[in-house]
């Protein structure tokens, strides 16, 4: 009973299991075969236009003999012969396809909704598998690509899914891969397009950057004043130590009011140079 119970839980076999297939067609098979065989030979030379078949560059034709497909049943690029009567062929397009993303609307793990588009590359790797296994490989890679984008960027918070494209990309092509390849499908790239923020969203965060760059422009501002003040600081004791020094600084600023063609021209002048206009110290107070 449980070698019974074994062999019920064993799973059907699929075309990625080829070397398990029992080979030949019966004896029914092979009467059929012959039959078209001659069919072929007595309708020669017509029916040898049934009988070519030919693929292009980029394409593989996966041949099913009387629905089986044959041991090394693919075929091209090129001519190839099969039977009219018992062969039928599906060709694939071995090219890279490229498809988008639809946007999708994602709950990060900060719980902000944000809209992402995505493009994926992807070309069939195993012609066998692509035919054998499923039905429709490029829809399923399609689905798959949806899904997968949801569940990356669930994990992610929004300041990553900003600023960690390239790495979000890698593990969507690294999942996307591992889940496709039975499928006889490669997973060439994927590219992150576009991400939308909400409205509200865009304005608060503006708002934050704004905030941000006049709190940064204050500091330097401050920053700058401190300096000038010690420079200003420094000047002075290098004018009190010289008094030639301060003379010079008139020129120079008479030099700078004059080269802005001003018709008004103040300069300070010592008091020192207008001895009569000094009080002496000896003389009383008018008010004394």
């Amino acid at each position: 009973m449980e070698v019974e119970k074994e062999n019920d839980r064993q799973p059907v076999s699929t075309v990625a299991d080829l070397d398990t297939i029992p080979k030949g067609f019966g004896v029914c098979g092979w009467l059929l075969i012959l039959l078209s065989v001659l069919l072929i030979i007595i309708t020669l030379p017509f029916s040898i236009w049934a009988c070519i078949k030919t693929v292009k560059e980029y394409e593989r034709a996966v041949i099913f003999r009387l629905g089986r497909i044959l041991q090394g049943g693919v075929r091209g690029p090129g001519l190839f012969f099969i039977l009219p009567c018992t062969d039928s062929i599906i060709t694939v397009d071995m090219r890279i396809i490229t498809f988008d993303i639809p946007l999708q609307e994602v709950l990060t793990k900060d719980s902000v909704t944000v809209s992402v588009e995505g493009v994926v590359y992807y070309r069939v790797n195993d012609v066998i598998l692509a035919v054998g296994n499923i039905i429709n490989a490029d829809t399923a890679t399609r689905q798959l690509a949806q899904t997968t984008l949801r569940n990356v960027l669930g994990t992610k918070n929004l300041s990553e899914i900003l600023s960690d494209r390239d790495q979000i990309a890698s593990v969507m092509e690294r999942a996307l891969d591992a889940a496709s390849k039975s499928w006889g499908i490669k997973v060439a790239r994927v590219e992150i397009k576009d991400v939308k923020l909400p409205p509200q969203l865009q304005k608060a965060m503006a708002a934050e950057a704004e905030a941000t760059r006049e709190a940064r422009a204050k500091v330097i501002m401050a920053y700058g004043e401190m300096s000038a003040s010690q420079a200003l600081k420094e000047a002075s004791s290098v004018i009190d130590d010289s008094p030639a020094a301060l003379k010079l600084r008139y020129l120079q600023t008479l030099d700078t009011i004059a080269a802005k063609k001003n018709s008004t021209v103040i300069l300070p002048i010592p008091i020192e140079m207008f001895p009569g206009f000094k009080r002496s110290t000896s003389e009383p107070s008018l008010f004394s």
